[in-house]
């Protein structure tokens, strides 16, 4: 989509929008930065939800998607669950909920996702995605961070998208917190895309998606909540793909799709972050990736169905 017609960021905008006018609804807190830019607490000093953690990811998704929370009583254990849905799921998923930005100064560090990224495109991902952005009056990023942005990060985020500072806008919540918490568990679906991108399947037959996941109870730990959260979708997390082609392409993306097919499958993923001395990068990407999955050829009407509900493993992290 080359002509910008989904408008990720004023779709985001209007989700922004609506969380600062009701802000004690959703328990979060605007201020504006040093520079001018809006910031939006919504789990680090403020009390946030999950609510607030239901629009976090809708606006990560740049509006392109349906965000909600299920309760299953045949589910026992971790009955709450977060969906998602996308009939354009890579733009709403890579081209903007994708944590890919890495944003750094001095010990500030934190990964930007949202539609702020396919204004700025400076990740190597958008070399392969056409859609492209030229008339934004204003953007939307999230950070997975207790802290907000200092001026240089601020600055770097207004050079990369040519937007005033006081036309940006800064989410952030922790990790441990709850709306920190859904919004990552909300990732199942954007998993799957990533995964299905570095299987190198053709990102134009991927025509529509939705995913699921337990939401964990938060930890006051970072690597604890951390792990928690990735091992929700990593051990916990279904998918199903609707996809353009052959249903032989459908049975081997469904076949490679499931984190199991992963080397460091089997490990609460703490563990693993530990086993790997906290270097994210040395993990194999392959591991972020949903339990299950379901892919269906939508030209043959054939479904294929590969990996598992890892309860061992849930029980393990989860607690």
């Amino acid at each position: 989509m080359k002509n910008g017609k989904a408008h990720l960021n004023r779709n985001a905008q209007r989700i922004v929008d609506q969380l600062i006018a009701d802000d004690e609804r959703y328990g979060i807190a605007h201020s504006r930065g040093p520079l001018g830019e809006h910031l939006i607490d919504a789990g680090a000093v403020s009390a946030g939800g999950l609510e607030a953690g239901l629009r976090m990811t809708e606006i990560c998704m740049g509006g392109l998607g349906t965000v909600s929370l299920a309760l299953d009583r045949n589910n026992e254990r971790w009955p709450l669950s977060v969906t998602v849905h996308s009939s354009q799921p890579v733009l709403a998923c890579l081209a903007s909920q994708y944590a890919g930005w890495r944003l750094t100064h001095e010990k500030y560090f934190a990964m930007g996702s949202g539609p702020a990224r396919a204004l700025a495109r400076v990740e190597p991902l958008f070399e392969e995605i056409a859609y492209n952005e030229t008339d934004a009056p204003s953007s939307v990023l999230l950070l997975e961070t207790d802290k907000p942005p200092p001026a240089a990060v601020v600055e770097k985020v207004s050079a990369a998208t040519g937007l005033a500072p006081d036309a940006l806008t800064f989410i952030y919540a922790p990790t441990q917190s709850l709306a920190g918490c859904v919004q990552i568990v909300g990732r199942s679906l954007e998993v799957a895309l990533h995964k299905a991108h570095s299987l190198h399947f053709p990102l134009d037959n991927i025509v529509d998606g939705t995913g699921c996941a337990p939401v964990p109870a938060p930890h006051p730990d970072f690597l604890q909540a951390m792990g928690r959260t990735n091992d929700a979708i990593i051990y916990g997390g279904l998918v199903q793909l609707f996809v353009r082609g052959s249903a032989a392409a459908a049975r081997d993306l469904a076949e490679q799709l499931p984190s199991s097919r992963s080397r460091d499958y089997g490990q609460p993923f703490a563990e693993i972050f530990k086993t790997f001395k906290g270097d994210f990068y040395a993990i194999d990407p392959h591991l972020f990736s949903p339990a299950e999955v379901i892919v269906t050829a939508i030209e043959t009407g054939e479904t294929f169905r590969a990996g598992e509900w890892n309860r061992q493993m849930l029980e393990q992290s989860l607690g």
